[in-house]
């Protein structure tokens, strides 16, 4: 699923918002979980998941087409770790489609 296709999801899912407004909520979710990682905060999303960041250390790698060493710098890696009730639901439960696809468990 793509951005476009969550904010029709979502649209389609609450008649009463205007498209544009469920646009600027989604985006400022996105913008919100993006400034909390770039801080190094965790995004908790309760049975949903887990997103953090790892820092990566510099190292030394290889150019493949040269073999020449060249120095890796250190950067960060966001990790994603699902929750219990997305766990159970991809592990458990057949795919569904339509209006019932944007909910988790509803017995959580």
């Amino acid at each position: 699923m793509i951005r476009s296709e969550l904010i029709a999801r979502v649209a389609a899912q609450n008649p009463h918002l205007y498209l544009k407004e469920v646009e600027a909520v989604v985006a400022t979710i996105l913008t919100t979980m993006s400034d909390a990682l770039a801080r190094g905060d965790r995004v908790e999303l309760r049975d949903f998941g887990t997103f953090s960041t790892h820092d990566i250390a510099a190292r030394s790698g290889r150019n493949p087409r040269t073999g020449a060493l060249v120095a890796v710098e250190a950067k960060k890696h966001i990790a994603f770790k699902p929750g219990k009730a997305m766990r159970r639901r991809l592990n458990s439960e057949p795919a569904r489609s339509g209006q019932d696809a944007g909910q988790l468990s509803q017995t959580s």
